[in-house]
């Protein structure tokens, strides 16, 4: 899974990929073939096997760990507010979708990684639709009633939100779809992973004061928070190991994408990126 991440990022340095193109095949991944997966993964998950007590003590921890960061970006780091509100993505978002998902499913099998899954939808349902508006907010030249129509029409968000639907109405998915939906959503973590190599090549992975407390915040801050929580309030909580794993991932990919998508500045966030793959490798290793 790393070595699509590493494949663009080597394609890039040696110019056998171009930035242009990995832009391109970003935008399609994260427009046109992540959506499917999103379908597939949020009609799929089995509301009623969720341990909603691990989910509210991961959710808070998320919380708690967004605020923090923001403040941190925004008055010590004296970053802008998009960008700050994206570094602060970076430390909450991991990349469990398209990195930690995979693999989890390697070692443990579907159900096995069912924790984790119900994190990518906790991310997928509520996170990231909670960036997409607020930078729609934040970058957005006309206020909420500007926002407002590119809201309703962003693919990713009516995935979401149909998704959710169909699910708790206990729609079954008739077999054409289900059969689309993952021969196009398989390639979505890919495509994503290697134009963001290829995009990520092309900065500077000097690891600066911003980029070294951003990151430090998301490898150890975070996890350390989620074990934590668990430790001393649910300490024979089951799900309790999965969530802490899922924890220790690297930043997640998406936020690269919605600066991109938004015209925030990326060097920072693409070496925060660059740094907690390379780094997780170890702590993945170990808590798997």
């Amino acid at each position: 899974v790393f070595a699509m991440l590493a494949l663009g990022f080597v394609m890039g340095r040696g110019g056998w990929a171009k930035q242009d193109e990995a832009a391109a095949v970003n935008r399609i991944a994260f427009l046109v073939l992540q959506p499917p997966l999103i379908f597939m993964l949020l009609t799929s998950l089995d509301l009623s096997a969720v341990r909603y007590d691990a989910l509210a003590l991961y959710f808070a921890a998320e919380v708690i760990m967004f605020a923090v960061s923001f403040a941190i970006a925004r008055s010590v780091f004296n970053c802008e507010s998009a960008e700050a509100f994206l570094l602060g993505m970076c430390v909450i978002f991991v990349n469990s979708l398209l990195y930690v998902g995979p693999i989890s499913v390697l070692i443990y099998g579907e159900q096995g990684a069912l924790p984790i899954t119900v994190i990518v939808a906790l991310d997928a349902s509520f996170w990231f639709a909670f960036f997409i508006i607020g930078m729609e907010l934040i970058k957005g030249t006309g206020g909420i009633n500007t926002a407002l129509p590119r809201i309703v029409k962003n693919p990713v968000l009516i995935t979401i939100a149909l998704s959710l639907l169909l699910n708790v109405a206990a729609i079954s998915i008739p077999v054409p779809i289900v059969t689309g939906s993952e021969f196009a959503g398989a390639a979505a973590a890919p495509m994503v992973l290697f134009a963001l190599g290829v995009v990520l090549s092309s900065h500077s992975v000097k690891p600066t004061k911003v980029v070294a407390g951003i990151s430090a915040l998301k490898l150890f801050g975070l996890p350390i928070l989620v074990f934590a929580a668990f430790e001393t309030l649910s300490a024979d909580n089951p799900w309790a190991d999965l969530f802490t794993l899922t924890a220790s991932g690297p930043a997640g990919a998406m936020a690269f994408s919605l600066a991109l998508l938004y015209g925030v500045r990326t060097a920072r966030i693409a070496a925060i990126i660059i740094w907690t793959s390379v780094l997780s490798l170890i702590s993945l290793s170990y808590l798997a």
